[in-house]
């Protein structure tokens, strides 16, 4: 399975990648954190790691590393304007719960 963007997300993502030099995609993985247990990590690829996969959505490059490989596979990352408020919004299938502030989730064991 792979990780995704939407449209709209890349591109977010390709203005972000403009204006940081030497980037080269898009980093995308998880921590371990939150009242959930987990939460997404996105930034900004400087370099292929050597346990990366990497999938490519309208011309972006999105780097997984292989430890969030199993907790991401699948998730459509899109980017959402509501209001005043923009952000990323993650459609991950292995999700089974995210806490109330929708910072963090959860993967049923």
């Amino acid at each position: 399975m792979s990780v995704t963007l939407t449209e709209k997300a890349a591109e977010r993502v390709q203005e972000i990648l403009s204006r940081t030099p030497g980037s080269i995609g898009l980093r995308f993985g998880i921590t371990e954190s939150g009242c959930s247990g987990f939460a997404y990590s996105v930034g900004t690829a400087e370099a292929k790691s050597s346990d990366d996969q990497i999938f490519s959505s309208f011309g972006i490059d999105v780097y997984v590393n292989a430890k969030s490989m199993d907790l991401v596979a699948g998730t459509e990352i899109d980017y959402v304007s509501e209001g005043l408020n923009q952000t990323f919004r993650f459609s991950n299938p292995r999700a089974t719960g995210e806490c109330g502030c929708g910072e963090s989730f959860a993967i049923a064991s």
